[in-house]
């Protein structure tokens, strides 16, 4: 089931950003069209997951990706979310927090054996799911602030305060799971 509902996303949102690729390089916008790009190889990528025997992230992981590539790639950048509503560039950066942090409890289950997991301290799953959510963000202003100096010349419009905000987003973000897992611990 997961492996068919990999492939129909996956599927679904390569031809989307084809489609949006070839009709913004037709209309000659070149901004557009090489974040259409960007956005046919990134969602690609999950597609590869179809070769492992055992596909380990759950459907809410894998659907949440392609929540956050539709967010961020068409309604962001292609829709002129980012310009259009100063809430939104918070509002992603929280939700990538939150995200990453889920996809790092997912990682822990897959890393850390079963029995090894009973001994473990509460404060180490909740300072990996942390730090992994706090490198995401701090990745993904390292890529804004390339991407300012080579394509694009949008992606960082407040500068220092724009980066500032977008980390403490992020930050809060994980924060959050870091929390729910810190007390959720067995569960999780």
């Amino acid at each position: 089931m997961k492996r068919k509902i990999l492939i129909l996303l996956g599927s679904i949102f390569v031809l989307f950003m084809i489609v949006l690729f070839i009709f913004f390089l037709v209309k000659g916008q070149p901004s557009k069209w090489q974040v259409a790009l960007g956005g046919i190889i990134v969602c690609s990528l999950p597609i590869l997951l179809i070769f492992k025997k055992n596909i380990p992230f759950n459907l809410p992981s894998i659907v949440g990706f392609y929540l956050f590539i539709f967010c961020t790639t068409y309604l962001g950048t292609i829709g002129d979310f980012y310009l259009k509503y100063r809430w939104w560039d918070s509002t992603i950066h929280f939700y990538k927090g939150v995200y990453v942090a889920c996809v790092g409890i997912t990682l822990y289950k897959l890393m850390i054996p079963e029995q090894v997991r009973k001994d473990t301290s509460h404060w180490i799953i909740s300072i990996f799911v942390l730090s992994l959510s706090v490198l995401a963000s701090v990745l993904w202003e390292i890529y804004e602030f390339i991407g300012d100096l080579t394509f694009t010349h949008i992606m960082q419009l407040g500068g220092n305060k724009d980066t500032m905000y977008d980390l403490l987003c992020g930050f809060s973000g994980g924060l959050l799971i870091a929390i729910y897992a810190y007390f959720r611990k067995p569960k999780v």
